[in-house]
């Protein structure tokens, strides 16, 4: 196995990463399930690409530097979820997730039917900017104004959102602001993991942004864990290299790729993290909170056990 190889699939890791990020903050840290990631995706790739490509190349692109694709399919993203947010994040519960699977769906349908990007066709010939560098750099980047996000007054205002709706109403949060504010973060995210694809693959299509990359984006966030940047890291490395892993079995490897997941899955129901953060401090919180645990069994053995005796 080359380095050139596992370098490839580090890169591919390295944008699910972006977009799982993003997602894990509407998701695990806010509590809205959403299934047309892939579509702001989509909508990242496609005007990254046409930014960035040549006005020679077909289709014609704007031919600016990199730099402008990635501020622009994050900034294109971010804009068209403030309109779907407008429409859709009054819906409750599974309803809203309905939505987003519907808007995921449409985006891949008009660019299917699009014929200046390209169509059903796609559009071949983007430039390949994404380098590993560039990624390691973009994935530092998300991760470090996540965390410090989720520690800010309005990262645990989305926290509250998430554990009780009604409550934080009444504690004077602005819920449908909070909601807002969590899924434009997450789109600018996932247009942003759009443009780096585009730019790692040469190549885009429409199929490759189907309700599929989205369901695979969502496995990722609760495979890692609700509620933890550190197993949306963990998850997308351990997701994203398992089916090139499992390459030598040929047409069975999506079948030990789907076992995998649920055998993780039940033997780890909140996850790989379970909510703990590989943090100093996450680390010393997860010891103090086993450790409480352990005692409080001992002492219920003990008292049962003193029950018995009288």
């Amino acid at each position: 196995m080359s380095w050139t190889y596992i370098q490839g699939i580090l890169m591919l890791a390295g944008i699910n990463m972006i977009a799982v990020l993003g997602l894990s903050l509407l998701t695990g840290f806010t509590g809205l399930f959403s299934f047309g990631h892939a579509g702001f995706m989509a909508i990242g790739a496609y005007v990254g690409a046409w930014i960035s490509a040549s006005p020679a190349s077909t289709p014609a692109g704007l031919g600016l530097p990199f730099i402008l694709a990635i501020v622009g399919g994050g900034a294109a993203a971010g804009i068209v979820s403030y309109f779907i947010g407008r429409i859709s994040l009054n819906l409750k519960g599974d309803y809203f997730c309905i939505a987003t699977l519907g808007f995921g769906e449409a985006i891949r349908l008009i660019f299917n039917n699009v014929n200046r990007f390209g169509g059903a066709r796609g559009w071949p010939g983007v430039p390949g900017r994404s380098t590993f560098l560039v990624i390691l750099i973009a994935d530092v980047i998300a991760v470090l104004f996540l965390a410090n996000l989720v520690k800010s007054r309005h990262g645990r205002n989305m926290i509250a959102v998430r554990e009780e709706e009604l409550a934080a109403q009444i504690a004077g949060i602005n819920v449908f602001r909070y909601k807002m504010i969590s899924l434009i973060i997450s789109a600018v995210y996932a247009g942003v993991a759009g443009v780096f694809f585009a730019h790692y693959m040469t190549f885009i299509q429409p199929k490759m942004f189907s309700l599929t990359k989205s369901t695979e984006l969502t496995i990722i966030v609760i495979f890692g864990g609700l509620g933890s940047i550190s197993g949306s890291v963990l998850g997308a490395l351990v997701l994203t290299a398992l089916p090139e892993l499992l390459r030598a079995f040929e047409i069975w490897r999506l079948v030990f790729y789907g076992a995998a997941v649920i055998l993780i899955m039940v033997s780890r129901p909140k996850g790989l993290m379970g909510g703990m953060e590989l943090t100093p401090s996450g680390i010393r919180k997860a010891l103090v909170e086993r450790n409480a645990l352990r005692e409080a069994k001992t002492k219920l053995l003990a008292d049962a056990q003193s029950g018995e005796e009288d």
